[in-house]
């Protein structure tokens, strides 16, 4: 495992000597010891990436592109031990880092390989006699801000379009879990991705990503995580008034009708919340249910999640693995008394496996479903874990009301086989994206944020090149007549 700091295409110590343990959430051991950075480290990984940016700017855009295609071939040759660090560090099964994980990461680097050389201006018809164009070039140095639920995936999601765009970077992952993030710096030296182009800095959010949210020499932080945080970033920013991409929390509401198939509704509900232990922004973590069909649905619902497979990660046959830290465990957990002390019912769940003893090392939670009242903490608040609640509803206009009743955002769902309900629905609900008889799909082609308090900006597709990007405005006088504006 790599566990120093990567800046300036070399991998070093902490100028202070930090080192931070990083925990296995499946037995609380030790996995390493990793370099934690300080302000100090922060600012030479700038110089670094600013002594980087023209060359890697001036970089044929094409010549970029390759560049990002053999990375991506190299995490593909990488895949077995990227996903089994992943599931290790994280908690992921490996069945999900294999099948997931590790390939869409590889697929966003490869499809921003592929839009590295399509970034293109436009002509303006703004006035006769001049040509006036907009040109777009790379925003300079930008800051990364990468969580702990999926380190190695959003790794792409936020390297893939600011290199394609010219940009180098300055990441800083969580300090839970560096070691995907580490050996992705290692695959980009092994492809000649140049020094400084990319540095990466694992360190505590209160003192390497204050340093990166302020550091006047960046131009652009994107950060991924909760909304408490990302107001932090937001003032910690004002400074230079750098540019700003937030994608943080979210309750999704994931809307089933009565004409659903069930048996799909059923099980993509529980995809959509019990994946990677809940701790999703997306997670569809709010079920409305017709009432109609909201009694066979519970049923069959709690039956299916009573039935997943909890385990060790490493194990092929796990379906559901350990929350990633132990603080986080707790936090979860609370949110059962939250609900209890609301009047809400605990169906399923609500603590440790059940004669799992063999677990008790780990920081694992049973699926938990509660039945609870829209209006309570638990339908309202972020739980981040595999906790989901139920509530029902009598129409559309009842449901959108509902869905809509929180401060977030980012994803929601629903389940019908009424296309023009679907089309409906998906005007009506107040969220950046809206999934219809499935939950929780992402595509490197397809937009990803939200608004409210899940944020603002866009990962992924075209929009996030525009991210990554500055448009600049061209004004050529062809053969315009300007006569003198001061006349003498």
């Amino acid at each position: 495992m790599q566990t120093k700091l990567f800046i300036g295409g070399e991998f070093v110590d902490a100028l202070g000597g930090e080192t931070l343990p990083v925990l296995n959430p499946h037995d609380g051991s030790e996995l390493a010891q990793i370099a934690l950075a300080g302000r100090a480290d922060v600012d030479r990984a700038v110089d670094a990436a600013c002594a980087a940016a023209d060359g890697w700017a001036n970089t044929p855009a094409a010549e970029r592109g390759r560049y990002l295609g053999k990375l991506a071939d190299a995490i593909d040759a990488a895949a077995d031990e990227l996903a089994r660090l992943e599931s290790t560090d994280t908690g992921h099964p490996v069945r999900d880092s294999e099948a997931l994980d590790v390939p869409r990461t590889a697929a966003t680097f490869r499809y921003f390989a592929g839009m590295a050389d399509k970034v293109e201006g436009s002509v303006i018809p703004a006035e006769r006699g001049f040509l006036n164009y907009l040109l777009r070039g790379p925003v300079g140095v930008v800051g990364q801000i990468v969580p702990w639920n999926f380190p190695l995936m959003f790794c792409g999601w936020k390297l893939g379009p600011a290199l394609a765009a010219g940009n180098t970077v300055v990441m800083k992952p969580s300090e839970l879990t560096p070691l995907s993030s580490l050996r992705l710096a290692e695959l980009m030296g092994a492809v000649g991705i140049p020094p400084g182009v990319v540095n990466i800095v694992p360190g505590l959010g209160e003192t390497a990503g204050a340093a990166i949210a302020e550091h006047p020499d960046i131009a652009k932080v994107s950060f991924t995580g909760s909304t408490a945080t990302g107001r932090k970033v937001v003032e910690a920013s004002a400074g230079n008034l750098k540019r700003l991409q937030l994608e943080l929390g979210g309750k999704g509401a994931n809307i089933v009708f009565d004409d659903a198939d069930l048996t799909a509704a059923v099980n993509g509900s529980a995809f959509a919340i019990f994946h990677n232990q809940g701790q999703a922004c997306i997670a569809g973590s709010r079920l409305l249910l017709h009432e109609r069909i909201a009694a066979e649905f519970t049923e069959r619902f709690v039956t299916l999640a009573e039935s997943i497979r909890i385990g060790d990660p490493l194990d092929p046959n796990t379906e559901m693995g350990p929350l990633t830290s132990a603080l986080h465990r707790d936090r979860v957990l609370a949110y059962v008394k939250v609900a209890l002390d609301d009047d809400a019912q605990i169906l399923t769940g609500g603590g440790s496996p059940p004669g799992r003893a063999d677990l008790d090392l780990g920081y694992y939670i049973a699926p938990t479903v509660v039945w609870a009242d829209p209006a309570s903490r638990v339908c309202r608040e972020e739980v981040f874990g595999p906790f989901v609640t139920i509530s029902t509803f009598h129409d559309e206009d009842e449901v959108v009301e509902t869905a809509n009743g929180t401060d977030y955002g980012l994803g929601g769902g629903l389940w019908t086989r009424d296309l023009s309900r679907a089309h409906r629905m998906a005007r009506r609900l107040r969220t950046g994206m809206v999934w219809v008889n499935s939950y929780k799909r992402v595509s490197p082609a397809s937009p990803f944020g939200g608004v409210g308090r899940s944020g603002y900006g866009r990962e992924m597709g075209f929009e996030a090149m525009h991210e990554y990007t500055e448009p600049k405005s061209v004004w050529v006088n062809v053969d315009a007549d300007l006569p003198p504006w001061y006349w003498r």
